[in-house]
Formats: C-alpha cells, structure tokens, sequence
C-alpha cells in the first residue's frame, strides 16, 4: 500500500500550498455540497464532517462552508451537485481514478479527458480500473517508531506503515470514525483522515521522463476545479527528479 502514502504526501504538500493562495475553497466546497445531501447536520454525518474537517484544516471562511453546506441540501436552489468518476491510465501502465463534484457533467467529462490526453495518458471505459482498488478508511498520523505503530493497531487498525515521520492507517471504510475517535482520545495527533481507494498492486516508476508526464498528468487533473479526489497505483522510486 505504499503507492498511496508516497503520492498521498507529494499531494498532501502541494494542497497545502494550494491553500495557502485560496486555491482549493471552490473544490472543499464541492465537497462539503455533496456530503450534505446526505443530511446538513455533521454530528449526524460522517463524510460531511471530514469534508468539514478538511475545510477548515485549509483556513476555509466559516460563512464559506456554511453556504457550501446549505447549497448541498437544497437550502440554496440552483443547479445540484453530483458525484461523477472517472477512470484512467496514465504513462508508465498507470492507472488512476478521479472523483469529482460537479453540477455540470458536460463540461466536467471534457475536462477530465483532455487532462488525460494532453499528458501520454487516457480516459477508460467505467470498471477497467477500478478493479485494481479497493476501498478503505485511511488515516495518515504524525511520528513514527514502534510504540506508535502497536498503539495505532491498537486503536483497531486493520493495517498500519510507517513512513518518514508519519503512519498511514487502514481501517475498513466503516470503521473509519471509530478508528478516528479511538486515535484522538488516545492523544495521537491526525493530520488527514479519508475514504479513499488504495491499489491492490503498485506500479514502479523509475524513469524521470515518465514521472515527470505522470506528475504534469496528475498535476492538470486536481488542478481541474471540479476534481475532488484522485487515486492512483504508481509508486515514484527513490531518488527521482520531480
């Protein structure tokens, strides 16, 4: 599973910067919009508070995610948003899901595609991808050392790894809250918490040509506003030139 946490911090790294420009409101508030046709209330509603969570771990205005939350269950009017995904290979054999929020499927596909193409990769028909992922809860920890990893199992993981100065955690998608929970009252510090799809099998990429197309490929792709998420199988070897 290491393919995920690799990329999963190149990302985390460049979101962060994202925020810092205000770059990603639009897309947490996509986010948030779409959580909360499942309910408005985020007590009541595990994937809105993450996106709330998310929200705010970006600096996002309060009346900002508020207005996100009432857009998503109808308070608003106006066009609704709806989850749409996409599957794709990128260079190298990689292959990549890309979830999206949008309220306009016609102009989201588009998008998505040319993101694709422009970069050596391809859109692919729904269920030639996906197949390679599997569903889990992840929740990326700070520090590192055994003592952590046996207090992170503890906390009823089902699988942990540690890699340079954080854990990643893998919970069954359902026990994602209580994982959280059981981390937070035993004082261990989060830093990102998600359902996500992790590969079942990575991919090596260790020629910098190639992993510079897949990271303009990846780049063009969450740049898109309407992108919520992207996974993807490829693992960068070490020592490469990004």
């Amino acid at each position: 599973m290491s393919g995920h946490s690799k990329w999963a911090k190149i990302h985390r790294g460049k979101a962060i910067e994202d925020a810092k420009r205000g770059a990603v409101f639009t897309k947490l508030g996509n986010s948030i919009a779409l959580a909360a046709k499942a309910g408005a209330d985020p007590d009541m509603n595990f994937a809105l508070r993450l996106a709330i969570d998310k929200a705010k771990a970006a600096n996002m205005p309060a009346n900002n995610i508020q207005r996100a939350i009432d857009r998503g269950s109808g308070k608003l009017g106006g066009d609704q948003i709806q989850e749409v995904m996409y599957e794709g290979y990128g260079p190298g054999g990689s292959a990549v899901i890309v979830e999206c929020a949008t309220d306009n499927v016609n102009r989201t596909y588009p998008e998505v595609r040319l993101a694709f193409s422009k970069h050596g990769g391809n859109i692919a028909e729904k269920g030639s991808v996906a197949f390679q992922f599997e569903r889990k809860g992840v929740i990326t920890v700070k520090g590192s050392g055994e003592d952590l990893l046996m207090q992170v199992l503890d906390a009823g993981a089902d699988d942990a790894e540690d890699d340079d100065g954080e854990i990643t955690v893998y919970t069954d998608p359902k026990q994602l809250n209580a994982v959280r929970d059981n981390l937070k009252a035993a004082g261990i510090e989060l830093v990102d918490s998600e359902i996500s799809f992790v590969p079942k099998n990575t991919v090596l990429i260790d020629d910098e040509a190639t992993a510079g197309k897949i990271s303009r490929m990846m780049d063009a792709l969450e740049g898109l506003d309407d992108v919520s998420a992207t996974h993807t199988n490829f693992e960068f070897a070490d020592g490469l030139e990004l």
